[in-house]
């Protein structure tokens, strides 16, 4: 592995993974609204959802997704209608008080937010682009099996490290005891974004 292309990798991903979007979204909200815990799984899940898409990049499978205009349509209008469904869903919270002292708050588990995090990255079909884009740059014929494990696990290593930190700040019992009586307009305010996301990732045209 080229300590170059290595610095390369988390340069470009830490960008990535800082630009609010789906995934950062849903960390966010998990975390204020339901608690610290559930935001560190759903970092996890989408962890896991990028080990997916890395892995398939890497044995070739994603080039043909991203030439294939049937199968990434099937899959970017799969993914936009998740975020959607969990738009609508955030739509309709009612007010309610939250109790920050608990660790597990029984209305999202631990698979529950897994799962969510999981679901929202698999089914971005931009990811699958972004990591082609990536790794054909960086990727070569001499380039040992090794480095692309080591390359693809970097990602999923810094996506989980970024988004669990944010969920370890905003799932603070002061940050969310702040949010407490306003936590149904605070949720209700994300379901917009995420419907708005769903329909731009719906509507748009290729990687950008």
């Amino acid at each position: 592995m080229l300590l170059s292309d290595w610095l390369t990798v988390i340069v470009v991903g830490w960008f990535v993974i800082i630009v609010p979007g789906p995934n950062m979204l849903i960390v966010f909200r998990n975390s204020l609204i339901h608690s610290r815990q559930a935001g560190i799984w759903t970092a996890l899940g989408l962890a896991i959802g990028n080990l997916v898409h890395i892995t398939y990049c890497l044995i070739g499978i994603g080039v043909l997704i991203s030439q294939s205009i049937m199968l990434f349509n099937m899959v970017k209008l799969a993914g936009a209608g998740y975020l959607i469904y969990l738009g609508i869903k955030s739509l309709k919270a009612q007010p309610r008080t939250i109790d920050v002292d608990r660790d597990a708050p029984p209305d999202l588990s631990a698979f529950a937010a897994l799962r969510t995090g999981f679901l929202t990255d698999l089914l971005n079909p931009k990811a699958t682009l972004f990591f082609l884009a990536l790794f054909t740059q960086l990727i070569r014929p001499e380039t040992t099996i090794s480095a692309r494990i080591g390359y693809g696990l970097t990602i999923v290593a810094l996506e989980f490290v970024i988004l669990a930190g944010l969920a370890c700040v905003i799932g603070q019992a002061s940050i969310r005891r702040q949010f407490n009586l306003a936590s149904h307009w605070v949720e209700r305010a994300t379901g917009v974004v995420l419907i708005g996301l769903g329909l731009r990732v719906a509507f748009s045209r290729g990687f950008r």
